[in-house]
Parts: C-alpha cells; structure tokens; sequence
C-alpha cells in the first residue's frame, strides 16, 4: 500500500503537488516567527512564582519530571502512530462497524463533544492537513472487546483497536494526575478558595478526552491547525520531534522547539475567564513548510462540568454548556471560533 492511501482523498494532492487546488488554507504570519523557549515548570518541585509567570505572560509552559513513564508515550506512539497508516476507507469502517465511542476525523480539528467534524459556515471548502482519533476518557471501557470474526486484516485491525484501549486507558490516569495536581496548584497561586466539590465542578474529570494526531508531509507550506485558543481548563500536548507547533506572544509568531521526554501544557479559555483574565488563554496553531515527514502529537483536554457556572468580573455568568453550545453555534455559521469575546458585556458580540 503506498503511504498515500492512508490519508484522505483531500489531502493527496497537497502531498504530491504542492496544494494545486487550493484546499489548504494558510494563515497569513503577522510578523517573521522564530523559535523561542517557553518557561519550564519541574512537577516534582513546583515552583508557584515560576508557575505564576508562566499563566500570566505566557499561558503555556514546558512540564519535565511529569511521571509518565517513558515507555507508555513511545508504545501509545507507536500504536497510534499504526492505526493512523490504515488505509483511509479501513480507519473510517474500524470504528463504525465496532459502535465504537471513539471516532476518526480528519480536515479539521472542529469536532463537536461526540467527536464528529462540524460544517463549518464559509470556510467549509477548507481542509486543514490534520486527521486523527478523539478518545473520550471515561466511555473507553465501553470500547466492545475484538472478536475472530471476520478475515485476518480485520481480526488484526480490532486487536490494534484493543491495544489502543488498554494503552490510552493507563496513560488517561497518568495525564488526569497530571492535570489535576497542575489546577491545584493554579488555584493556589490565584488565592482561590475551592472546596473538593467545586473543584471537580471547574475540573471535571469525567470530560476529559485525548485526541491523537496525524499531520502529513507536504510540500510547500500547509496549514495543520488553524489559529485558535482551546475551550478547555488545562490542554497538555505530547508531541513526537517533527515540531511546527506555534504561539502567539505580543503580536508575533514563535516556534516551539520539540523536547523529548516532557511534555507542554497550555491554559485554555475557561482557566483566562476562572482567573479573571490574570491567566491567558494562548492563540496557538500548527503551521508545516516544506516537511520531510509526519507529525504526531497526544493532546488531552478537560473541562468544568456542563452546568457549572463560571463567574467573572469581566463575563456574564455562564454555563461550559453554554460556551460549548456559542462556540460550535459560531464555527457552524460563521466558520470560526469567537469564544470568550461571545461573553463580555461590553463587546458588540454580546448577544
């Protein structure tokens, strides 16, 4: 099987031809993007003025000590990285045919919570260079067991899918650890008094998802992810050494050298509006030119619990459901995300 096969129809012609027909889209870079170090943030001695700095002037931080062992990343890597090869038409069937709760997509990271891609208004016709699996934590154990039916392709693919479970199931406990102690300790630095039951409300465990990515070569220069904040608490990204991820700090373009054995966390929306905006959400993307190879990364994602209500001084209150619900309402009809200007009361998209 050529290497081709494996991707989406849309995708091969950007692999080969350099994009002829225009279907991915390329953001234009405001200024020359360089690389830059992000602070670094040691878990088995967390530093809280570090960490402070690191969400107030940056919004993302580099984690090293972090306790995941090193050999679940490389195996998850490599499993992921199998099951992603799969012929196209086999990825979209795997998981159809097992009723799996996981699921594939590709040409956009837009996906509503059950992982599947939203239309999206006048950009529609754009096809970003991603593909991958959403993998929602807490329904993998509804994952159905693989069976000998079928031929041995088949047989052998379900087994792949069962690994998969077993491997996404233990570096999910690991990662929620993580995660956990980080908001803790986030909490700590904003002086927030937060008793065990609000803090499951603004960290709901049970949200958490992981979504695996496959970024194709490409030749000339394609866009892997368009710019965006994450709707998330906390995002941590496990990147393989391919790089392109970007961030924006004061209105430039930087490049996030890859670092092997640590792992990037990165605060998302619904931490900026918990902290009253001292915290930042970071504008980030991932931007290709001229590689050689694929990229791949493991990003896990956690939210406040649906009917929790975030309280601001710079936001109406709201439910994460009601943001969620603003958020895809937008990328339906306009085709992009606006997010937390969708609720400050003086902005004109108050609605």
């Amino acid at each position: 099987m050529s290497i081709s096969e494996s991707y989406p129809p849309a995708f091969r012609c950007v692999i080969n031809d350099g994009d002829p027909q225009g279907t991915a889209k390329v953001e234009p870079v405001l200024l020359h993007d360089k690389e830059i170090d992000i602070p670094v943030i040691d878990l088995e001695r967390l530093d809280k003025e570090i960490l402070t700095e690191a969400c107030r002037e940056w919004g993302i931080f580099r984690l090293e000590n972090h306790g995941v062992p090193l050999e679940l990343m490389s195996r998850l890597q490599e499993i992921s990285e199998s099951l992603l090869s799969l012929p196209f038409e086999n990825k979209r069937e795997l998981f159809a045919a097992v009723k799996s709760p996981l699921s594939y997509f590709w040409g956009t990271p837009a996906l509503n919570r059950s992982g599947d891609a939203l239309k999206r208004g006048t950009q529609a016709s754009n096809v970003t260079m991603v593909e991958g699996f959403n993998v929602p934590l807490s329904s993998l154990s509804k994952l159905p067991a693989s069976t000998s039916c079928g031929d041995d392709d088949a047989a052998a693919q379900h087994s792949q899918l069962e690994s998969f479970r077993v491997l996404m199931e233990e570096y999910g406990r690991h990662i929620t650890r993580i995660a956990v102690t980080l908001f803790e300790a986030i909490a700590q630095t904003l002086n927030l008094e937060l008793s065990g039951d609000k803090r499951s409300e603004y960290l709901s465990e049970s949200t958490g998802l992981i979504r695996v990515y496959r970024y194709p070569e490409a030749a000339g220069e394609a866009l892997g992810m368009e710019v965006h904040t994450d709707s998330s608490v906390i995002s941590i990204l496990k990147e393989d050494e391919t790089g392109g991820l970007e961030i924006m700090k004061n209105e430039e373009w930087f490049r996030v050298k890859p670092v092997a054995n640590t792992l990037i966390v990165n605060l998302g929306d619904m931490m900026q509006a918990i902290s009253d905006d001292k915290y930042k959400s970071v504008e980030h993307r991932v931007k290709k030119k001229d590689m050689k190879k694929e990229r791949h990364s493991v990003c896990y994602f956690v939210f406040p619990q649906r009917d929790c209500v975030i309280k601001s001084s710079n936001y109406k209150p709201f439910t994460y459901s009601e943001f969620e619900a603003q958020v895809q309402a937008d990328v339906q009809s306009l085709g992009t995300k606006i997010g937390l200007p969708r609720f400050t009361p003086k902005s004109p998209l108050y609605v």
